[in-house]
């Protein structure tokens, strides 16, 4: 309280209700605009502040926050450029369906609507992008509105909501109560749904089952895993959601999205029915919505997800279940089995047989083998470890290669944003820093948030960051070459000495040229007790773990002249 009357700054009672609905990080880059809220941060021991070094880097950690603890992550920025550096870490959770709270200084109250020193109208900002865009105008309202954004963001599909608080009314006196810890509503499936749901499965010959999506749980990953054990399932995963399902289980049949190969299309293809659990069934999921018949898919569609506007967007579905796929997992694991499973035994099994044939590292060009750098990994970091990576190419070997064992495991971006890893390296440790975190970045994919080994650095998260360092944008330079096979243009870099700049932010540095000298590399990394960078120098070749450099030109080519006669 910061007086006899009972009075407290609107800076005070937000910090009050973070701290009363269970907010214990809140990640910033310091402004002027909110200095009254940095003041009632500091009396605070509830909630630990992480001052990071940009923007986007800060918004990417409250990010992978929210994804690791499925409580909303909380980010403060500052107005104008701080909020536009801040919208790639929102967009990354609105894509991703992340419960997430971004906070913005804003001008004060008699300064609105005249394009005061900053200012911006944020509801036009961040309309469109988050699920509730507000501004708190007076302070005896604080709490309702922290309410409504831990209500909205956790509620239904998960997303990001954003906070405006102008300056002036974060340092006004109010008497207000605070209000009670917000509770997220999920629905629940209904037993005729249910019910509906066993019967079209009974009658299925080749079904498949989809995981994916936001509203997921330790529980609900292991109440999947056994509703498709007691019905000898076939599962895929959607795109980097692929520590929803223990790799190791008899029906784990891969997942679907950038990089599937040709055999999980034609799978999801040639299935009958598909029950498709928390995924929006997007285009990434459906190869570019080319998988199904649009807009009625030969195949049963069964889809199971928290927002009723999201299904029947896309695909239309023979049932429509609004429900969170934690209770839906658990309602299906209770489920007793169909009466025949047995029937789909060998199309489960032949799902299986292709992944495992997907997943067998196949050697690289160049003197760095990428697919045994990866199983590696694999095959030696902790079922636990939690393995971050942002956008580029250089994410399918992990995509391919590595095993997942344990839910949460894998933080990476659905909506494909570059610069993600490091951020979420950094919130994962400190989150869990009894687990072993490992970051993997593309060159150009590092560069775009490297500040944050400072960060790294005064806060003591400790984990190893590997660079995929061929001088190039990868994926950018995978398309150019299919299309203008060639014609380089705009897709070379310069890199600095990767390992030199680890030791210069204070952490630890190696450089790697050879597979054989990768394990000694990062044991020496991991065992450093810092932050470690490990630059592996890759053959520009080895842009794909399907092909390479050359062969993507060739093919092109080819094409055009064929094309041409």
């Amino acid at each position: 309280m910061s007086n006899e009357t009972g009075k407290r700054t609107g800076g005070r009672i937000l910090v009050d209700a973070l701290a009363l609905n269970g907010a214990d990080t809140a990640f910033c880059v310091p402004g002027e605009s909110y200095l009254a809220v940095l003041d009632a941060l500091h009396d605070t021991q509830q909630i630990r502040t992480i001052v990071c070094r940009q923007e986007g880097g800060a918004a990417m950690m409250a990010e992978a926050h929210g994804k690791l603890t499925g409580r909303p992550g909380i980010c403060f920025v500052t107005r104008g450029p701080g909020a536009s550096n801040a919208s790639s870490g929102l967009h990354v959770a609105a894509q991703d369906s992340t419960p997430m709270i971004l906070f913005i200084g804003q001008v004060d109250s008699q300064t609105v609507d005249r394009e005061g020193f900053q200012e911006v109208d944020y509801k036009q900002m961040f309309g469109g992008t988050a699920k509730f865009v507000g501004q708190i105008n007076n302070a005896a309202r604080v709490p309702e509105y922290i309410n409504r954004a831990f209500q909205i963001a956790t509620s239904g599909r998960p997303g990001p909501v954003v906070l405006a608080l102008p300056e002036d009314m974060l340092t006004d006196l109010a008497e207000v109560a605070d209000a009670a810890p917000s509770r997220g509503a999920q629905a629940e499936p209904a037993p005729a749904q249910l019910a509906a749901l066993r019967d079209r499965l009974a009658r299925a010959e080749r079904p498949l089952l989809v995981v994916g999506g936001g509203v997921w749980s330790a529980e609900g990953a292991a109440d999947a895993k056994r509703f498709a054990e007691r019905n000898g399932l076939p599962v895929f995963t959607t795109f980097r959601r692929q520590d929803y399902v223990d790799s190791d289980y008899a029906g784990y049949a891969g997942f679907l999205g950038v990089g599937m190969p040709a055999t999980a299309i034609k799978r999801a293809r040639d299935s009958d029915l598909i029950l498709a659990l928390g995924t929006r069934l997007g285009d990434v999921v459906t190869d570019g919505y080319a998988m199904f018949d649009l807009p009625r898919p030969k195949q049963a569609i069964v889809h199971v997800h928290p927002d009723p506007d999201e299904i029947g967007r896309v695909w239309q579905a023979d049932l429509g279940i609004v429900a969170s796929p934690i209770a839906a997992t658990r309602a299906l694991a209770a489920m007793d089995p169909v009466a025949d499973p047995g029937r789909w035994a060998a199309w489960t099994k032949a799902a299986r047989a292709d992944y495992i044939e997907e997943s067998t590292p196949r050697s690289t060009p160049g003197a760095i083998d990428l697919s045994a750098v990866v199983k590696h990994l694999s095959d030696n970091l902790p079922a636990d470890a939690i393995i971050t990576n942002g956008a580029g190419n250089y994410a399918t070997w992990a995509h391919r290669y590595y095993r997942f064992r344990r839910y949460r495991t894998q933080l990476a971006p659905t909506s494909g944003s570059m610069g993600y890893g490091l951020p979420a390296a950094v919130a994962a440790k400190l989150a869990e820093p009894h687990r072993q975190v490992v970051c993997f970045a593309g060159d150009g994919c590092l560069m775009m948030t490297v500040q944050e080994l400072a960060t790294a650095v005064q806060f003591g998260a400790a984990f190893v960051v590997i660079v995929f360092n061929n001088g190039i944008y990868g994926t950018i330079r995978m398309h150019q070459e299919r299309h203008y096979p060639g014609r380089v243009s705009g897709t070379d870099m310069v890199n600095p000495d990767f390992a030199a700049l680890a030791r210069a932010f204070g952490g630890h540095g190696e450089t790697v040229e050879r597979t054989d000298q990768f394990a000694a590399a990062f044991q020496r990394a991991a065992a450093s007790g810092k932050v470690a960078v490990i630059d592996l120098k890759v053959d520009p070749e080895a842009l794909t773990t399907r092909a390479s450099l050359s062969e993507i030109r060739a093919a092109a080519i080819k094409k055009q002249q064929a094309a041409a006669r």
